[in-house]
């Protein structure tokens, strides 16, 4: 069987370390579980899931590895592949009830898939992926860290993340220029607070879209409005207005979210 060369547009470093792989199914802990696998690449973990999981659904953008695992996984009654991009994929076609996801994310899209997959935070429980160690740090920082930012806060509304594995570039061939970590995050059975999501994510991207800017200032650039409402409301959230947007608790976003929602949205 000829070997299928790695696409670097598609950011493919296909998993070669089975005791890793091993690792990660043991993490996902989905025994007898609805599993959907994003990338299943050569199937590292595919393989590994099928042993486990009560169904599998493998979705693959590659049509040349799509073929490949069909042909593999035919004697496989549990798994469905789906040859398809995952952010265009319908999961509410493949699945009715709860299900979790493990996957070994493409570095290009990590961040776009894991707010696709918060999406459907009503039917996911747990998504455990492998990321770019550098984004595994930016999904379970806390306020004040370097690390923190929108993704954060992103991930930590939805769900409660953290990192359980570390896996060396050795691991991948073609192998990467960077190390990279597996993320376990449990869904939250409802969002951490109580906000407009909308106007939400609003405040925070504006706060994050300058970071060198203090928070008055980067809610005035990027929200408007009367700049001593904005200072007052910031003030009434018990929150510094020279403080920068990396100090600031999802529950002081929170706040300033629910204040200015009444002023400005």
């Amino acid at each position: 069987m000829a070997k299928i060369k790695p696409q670097k547009r598609l950011g493919q470093n296909f998993l070669i370390d089975d005791a890793i792989a091993n690792a990660i199914v043991r993490e996902a802990d989905v025994k007898g579980r609805d599993v959907l696998e994003i990338g299943p690449g050569t199937g590292a973990l595919t393989f590994k899931l099928a042993d486990v999981a009560k169904r599998l659904v493998a979705v693959e953008l590659d049509r040349r590895l799509y073929n490949r695992l069909k042909e593999r996984m035919e004697q496989r009654e549990n798994v469905v592949l789906v040859w398809g991009n995952i952010m265009n994929v319908n999961l509410d076609d493949f699945f009715e009830g709860q299900f979790a996801v493990v996957a070994n994310l493409p570095y290009y899209i990590t961040t776009p898939i894991i707010m696709r997959l918060m999406e459907f935070r009503a039917k996911i429980d747990k998504v455990v992926v492998m990321v770019q160690k550098e984004v595994g740090r930016r999904i379970v920082a806390v306020p004040g860290s370097k690390d923190y930012g929108a993704l954060s806060i992103a991930v930590q509304y939805n769900a409660i993340p953290e990192l359980v594995l570390e896996v060396p570039r050795e691991c991948f061939k073609p192998q990467p220029a960077v190390d990279s970590v597996v993320v376990r995050m449990r869904m939250r059975e409802k969002p951490l607070v109580d906000v407009n999501e909308e106007n939400f994510f609003k405040v925070v991207r504006a706060a994050f879209s300058s970071r060198r800017k203090t928070l008055l200032n980067a809610l005035y650039g990027n929200i408007a409005g009367d700049k001593n409402v904005l200072r007052k409301v910031i003030v009434e959230c018990g929150i510094d207005p020279g403080a920068r947007a990396e100090t600031l608790s999802l529950y002081q976003f929170a706040c300033l979210s629910n204040k200015l929602e009444q002023l400005l949205f």
